[in-house]
């Protein structure tokens, strides 16, 4: 009776306890719940029994099913159990196939559950399973089937799991299990085993050859782990593999030749390893079934004949960062007879060149960034795909924006020549088209024009980009219709006016950059209520003025805050502490993780911190910041903004902040960075900022802070122009010591009483000296100015100095008499 509508039927268990006789029951997806009063009537001649997809919470109902004696069959999953697995009793020594997949258990898997020696089929994936595997598994003899994928079991893997004999699918996947893989492998596990997947969890060490000896494997899948080493060479004796998976691993040395043997390969992935050497023809000789090729990630380089026709015909190839050699032709031949089922390439980073041949606009999931390649796009034609993705950043196309038709899904042209408007790109539509348009990333092109007025048939974009352009004009009204907009970057062009009221409807916005423009008028009070989604607000370097309202602190969800170099005037709003988002612990699993496409690509900003610009993406939300340097603020620093204790950055810089630097500044335990310098504060540095551990910029310069410098390890590490321009502040890093008070150590302070008397007399040397100077002056000065005097003074120094001469020469003349 699968699939049948039991909602309304309560009495399901009493009816089923008349049948004494009954061996199969098969109520799957029949929205079932369990009533315990009626569980001890259940039948025990069952042998097969199947609830799965009901609704069932109780935990009554497994200890039940595990008292049927002669039950073989139990197929419970997708459920709404809850808990630890049950204790498995003696009665249930029949059992060969158990199913507890997709519930909600969490536990360890019991040891009683590893005396069931005849199961063959077990799975228990997609649950809470937590704690080791243990070794007594290896007592389960018969298994065949053992999946427990999806949940949280640890440790290593026990080595008994290599030495069951009968055991066909093994999937271990998605746990948090580390170690070594296996020891050494039985011969009977390597003749059995058809599907091995270990693949994310935190496996180490290396492949060994006995990886080559399988002999019936069709799938191995380990990627997403910590293994080393190198692929072993004898990985082409795997003659049955058809999905081999080694991503994101530590995989290094060359691709082995051999993997060019495996005839029966559709999926190889060695994405993101650190695969090395050249890969020729060898390497695929025999891959004549090969459908996905991933191997991005590596530093691999491609060398094939430009005659060669590959023996594959591929639906997804991705090479990204491979090297396609120097001089190398671009798009070789062998690719282009690839054109009749690619659906997917990726040829970013490889260093390609040249012209875009006209098929490749016809592939649906395209990425070329990265490159080298030039020319004008006309149009991009239409897929048979669903969606078409487009990514073309970081190349040399040039000329207008491209046609796109209206199944593109992503666009990204960003970081190229393209020039003129917008106009013909974005309002020249097919009339009754509706564009499915989600990621629009045009940024550091070369665009001018303002911004039109239609952004009516583009209502499913959710990440527009066109900043570092030359835009100009006022923002349209109409860019209220993208209602489902997440994030609007509008930074570094030459946009004026106000913010649109219209943009009041794009209530999912998480990201507003319009920085570095011409914006003027105020920060819009609907902003703080309509747009409570808000994560990064970032106006920096515009003509915006007036009070910060209140209203801003309705951004509860705020992390980056730039204000800064406007002319906003007033006080910071008492409110500041409502930025619950900078106050509490970033958990990782919030927007982090979120990607506006299936490629994950992520969001970026700049914060301007420490002296730096910085650009942050994968740990952009990590990131708190606020920044309002460079305005006209003016009162105090209001102690709530010290209750941001999660916030990182902060920059109150250039303003007209007066009175103390809060007490409670050393609350902010977490903050990295900050700037107060260029105000007006007073009073002493609170003492609290020695506690601050994670500080590794500090500026406050340019105040009037007074006495001495807080003593902490961080603060010895500063420099001294981080203190500089307060006269009244002493002790390390400033050269000035301090008094017992406190205050900065005078010079005339080190000398004694007795120094003091000796200070005096030094300077009535000084003007004694300065007179005798002046009065010379006076002297020489009239000798050069009256000639009567200066004629007297030299027949005076004439008259002397013959009365000298005469005088020694008489003295010397008696002398040289005397001794003769």
């Amino acid at each position: 009776m699968n699939s049948v509508d039991l909602s309304s039927a309560s009495s399901w268990q009493q009816v089923i306890s008349t049948l004494p006789s009954l061996v199969e029951l098969h109520f799957s997806s029949c929205n079932l719940d369990f009533n315990s009063a009626h569980m001890n009537n259940m039948t025990t001649s069952l042998v097969v029994l199947d609830l799965s997809h009901n609704i069932f919470r109780s935990f009554d109902i497994l200890k039940r099913t595990f008292q049927l004696s002669n039950l073989g069959f139990l197929d419970l999953s997708d459920n709404l159990f809850e808990g630890p697995i049950p204790t498995v009793t003696n009665h249930t020594t029949k059992l060969q196939y158990i199913d507890l997949s997709s519930n909600l258990l969490n536990s360890t898997i019991p040891d009683s559950f590893y005396s069931l020696k005849h199961l063959e089929y077990v799975y228990m994936n997609n649950n809470n399973l937590q704690g080791p595997i243990s070794f007594e598994i290896a007592n389960l003899t018969s298994l065949a089937v053992l999946d427990l994928s999806s949940n949280q079991l640890s440790e290593n893997i026990p080595g008994g799991v290599a030495h069951l004999c009968n055991i066909q699918n093994l999937d271990l996947s998605q746990n948090n299990l580390e170690g070594e893989i296996f020891g050494n492998m039985s011969d009977c596990f390597l003749a059995s085993l058809e599907s091995l997947d270990l693949s994310e969890n935190q496996l180490s060490g290396n492949l060994t050859a006995q990886f080559g000896e399988f002999k019936s494997l069709k799938t191995l899948s380990l990627g997403s782990n910590n293994l080393s080493g190198e692929i072993p060479t004898n990985i082409g004796k795997l003659s049955f593999l058809e999905t081999l998976n080694l991503t994101d691993n530590n995989l290094s040395g060359n691709l082995p030749e051999s993997v060019g043997q495996l005839f029966n390969l559709e999926y190889l992935d060695i994405e993101d390893n650190k695969l090395e050497g050249v890969v020729s023809e060898i390497h695929f000789a025999d891959l004549t079934k090969l459908k996905y090729l991933y191997a991005s990630g590596n530093h691999l380089t491609l060398k094939v004949s430009t005659n060669w026709i590959p023996p594959f015909k591929l639906q997804i190839l991705t090479l990204g960062s491979w090297n396609f050699g120097e001089g190398a032709q671009f798009f070789p031949a062998w690719l282009e007879t690839q054109k009749r089922h690619i659906g997917m390439l990726s040829l970013s980073n490889t260093g390609i060149s040249g012209n875009v041949p006209a098929w490749i606009w016809k592939i649906g999931h395209l990425n070329l960034s990265h490159n080298h390649l030039h020319g004008n796009i006309l149009v991009i034609s239409e897929h048979a795909a669903l969606y078409q993705c487009i990514y073309l950043s970081s190349n040399r196309f040039s000329g207008p924006l491209p046609q796109i038709p209206p199944n593109a899904f992503d666009l990204d042209l960003s970081d190229n020549s393209f020039s003129g408007e917008l106009s013909h790109f974005l309002c020249n539509v097919t009339t009754n088209a509706t564009y499915s348009l989600q990621l629009l990333h045009l940024q550091g092109n070369k665009l001018s024009g303002e911004i039109p007025d239609c952004w009516t048939k583009w209502s499913s974009l959710t990440y527009l980009n066109l900043g570092n352009n030359a835009l100009s004009g006022r923002l349209p009204e109409s860019i209220g219709f993208l209602t489902r907009l997440r994030s609007l970057n509008l930074y570094n062009n030459k946009i004026s006016g106000r913010i649109p009221f219209s943009m009041s409807f794009c209530t999912d916005l998480v990201k507003i950059d319009l920085g570095d423009n011409d914006i003027d008028g105020g920060i819009p009070t609907w902003m703080g209520t309509s747009l409570t989604n808000l994560w990064i607000l970032i106006l920096r370097a515009n003509r915006l003025s007036g009070n910060i309202s209140s209203e801003i602190c309705q951004l509860n969800s705020l992390q980056i805050l730039d204000l800064s170099d406007n002319n906003f005037s007033g006080i910071v709003p008492r409110c500041v502490h409502n930025f619950t988002a900078m106050a509490t612990k970033i958990i990782l699993s919030g927007y982090s993780n979120r990607s506006y496409n299936s490629t994950n690509f992520r969001e970026s900003a700049t914060v301007s911190t420490k002296g730096t610009e910085y650009q942050y993406d994968t740990t952009l939300a990590l990131v708190t910041n606020i920044d309002l340097s460079n305005n006209n603020l003016s009162g105090g620093i209001p102690e709530e903004l010290t209750s941001l204790v999660e916030l990182k950055f902060l920059n109150l810089s250039g303003n007209s902040f007066t009175g103390l630097i809060p007490q409670s500044i050393g609350d902010m335990k977490q903050l990295e960075s900050l700037d107060l310098s260029r105000n007006s504060l007073s009073g002493e540095m609170p003492n609290s900022f020695r506690v601050m551990s994670f500080l590794n910029y500090l500026n406050v310069s340019y105040n009037h802070l007074r006495g001495k410098i807080p003593e902490s390890t961080q603060f010895m590490g500063f420099k001294a122009s981080s203190f500089s321009g307060n006269d009244d502040l002493c002790g390390p890093p400033l050269t000035s010591n301090c008094t017992s008070s406190g205050g900065p150590l005078k010079k005339e302070d080190n000398h004694e009483s007795g120094d003091k008397s000796s200070s005096k007399i030094e300077w009535l040397y000084v003007f004694v000296s300065l007179g005798y100077a002046v009065g010379l002056s006076v002297f020489c000065t009239t000798l050069v100015l009256k000639k009567s005097w200066r004629e007297a003074y030299y027949e005076f120094v004439e008259e002397m100095w013959n009365k000298f001469y005469v005088y020694f020469y008489i003295k010397w003349r008696k002398l040289t008499k005397t001794s003769v």
